[in-house]
């Protein structure tokens, strides 16, 4: 019984196999194998790409997630509200943080997160009083961006932290209502994005990346 792979790797690899083996050898020669120039020239290409003023990378898109919910502040007696169809990682990253991950239901059309669910839960905690409404991980998902305008006004209208999760939307774009287009990776206060293998920008191993162009941000990540 034959199997089909979950994503074709080796025919990605044998397409750019002579460039990759080239940068790698280039590595091993130099041996400057922790945040070498290849670190530097990959995070200024992808900022530039995402029209982002800065770009860290890091581990994974987990420690991304979790680095940047840290940088902002996030903590203990915060609420962070999460989809509730994505990676385990969205909810898990605001706890790791101390924050409290509130699930909130998608869109039926797009299983990106849903606006109006959205503000009924952030009602629902300032009802409740017992946690501080502090952030949203909007989650690109199938290479579709989430509703950035309308999910970035009810951050504005509340006071939230708008955190993109880019890591299965990355190289997409989002059209603005006035017709310019925003691509995946800054359409948050600050976004993240994952290089594990079978991710749209995937790596030999893993990695992650944080976009933001708060200056203050990214001295903190």
């Amino acid at each position: 019984m034959s199997s089909i792979e979950f994503r074709d790797l080796k025919r990605q690899r044998n397409y750019i196999k002579e460039a990759v083996d080239a940068r790698i050898q280039s590595v091993i020669e130099s041996s400057h194998f922790i945040s070498g120039p290849e670190v530097k020239e990959l995070e200024k290409k992808l900022a530039e790409y995402t029209g982002r003023k800065h770009c860290i990378t890091c581990a994974n898109g987990t420690d991304a997630i979790s680095i940047a919910l840290f940088s902002a502040g996030i903590g203990v007696g915060d609420a962070v509200f999460v989809p509730d169809f994505t990676f385990f990682s969205s909810g898990e990253c605001p706890a790791t943080c101390g924050a409290t991950p509130i699930f909130v239901d998608v869109s039926m059309d797009t299983y990106n997160i849903s606006v109006s669910s959205l503000e009924r839960a952030i009602e629902t905690v300032i009802s409740q009083g017992n946690l501080r409404p502090a952030a949203v991980v909007a989650v690109d998902l199938f290479g579709r961006p989430f509703d950035y305008e309308r999910v970035s006004a009810i951050c504005e209208k509340y006071g939230l932290l708008l955190l993109e999760d880019a890591a299965q939307g990355f190289g997409g774009a989002y059209t603005c209502s006035d017709g310019t287009k925003k691509m995946a990776g800054s359409l948050g206060n600050i976004s993240t994005t994952s290089f594990f293998p079978a991710k749209p920008l995937g790596c030999y191993g893993d990695g992650g990346a944080i976009f933001t162009d708060d200056d203050n941000l990214a001295t903190l990540c």
